[in-house]
């Protein structure tokens, strides 16, 4: 299991979801700006929001599959996004911010914090996707120096839109090689960006 420490920056907490946490989680699920480019649909009630906590966020339902971290401002400790990463290849690292908190480098800020730690878990490269009507993410990967790959076609589901979206890695190693699983199920090609 890859622990994951109670961290600060500047502005932030980085720590684990608490139950405690229901009522911000429901804040950040239910805002449909923020789940515009997420892969699931905003949660209407309390309830849908403490299942998703209980069965993606929390320990120990999480163990194994992936790290979570809230994203808090340090005066009130109060979850308004949250961190990522799946412990399976392709890697996946990938965030979350209530939309009245966009534009600030926060995300940015958190995600610097999270690579330290996920640097020591010994994984050989992350990666990271956003819909390519969703560049500001993209802009978030390039400045953790994470680097454009390829693109690729997919009906998204469970929201059943067809979305292009961007593929980026960060390679903790020389000669690693490009994920290549989106490509290989979707097809890729190439832009420039």
């Amino acid at each position: 299991m890859h622990t994951r420490k109670i961290v600060e920056t500047g502005r932030l907490i980085l720590r684990p979801f608490t139950r405690d946490d229901i009522d911000a989680v429901l804040q950040i699920l239910s805002d449909p700006e923020t789940n515009t480019f997420l892969p699931w649909f905003p949660v209407q009630t309390r309830a849908a929001a403490e299942e998703h906590l209980n069965e993606r966020w929390l320990e120990p339902a999480a163990q194994g599959t992936g790290c979570h971290w809230a994203i808090c401002l340090k005066p009130d400790n109060r979850p308004i996004g949250y961190l990522h990463l799946d412990l399976t290849a392709p890697y996946d690292f990938g965030y979350g911010l209530r939309h009245e908190f966009w534009r600030r480098g926060i995300v940015t800020e958190a995600c610097r914090t999270a690579l330290e730690q996920i640097r020591t878990y010994g994984l050989p490269y992350i990666t990271a996707t956003h819909d390519v009507n969703n560049p500001r993410s993209g802009a978030v990967m390039q400045k953790l120096g994470m680097t454009y790959r390829y693109s690729y076609h997919e009906q998204w589901q469970p929201k059943d839109l067809p979305v292009t979206f961007r593929m980026y890695q960060l390679d903790f190693a020389p000669g690693i090689s490009t994920y290549a699983g989106y490509a290989e199920k979707y097809g890729s090609f190439t832009e420039h960006i």
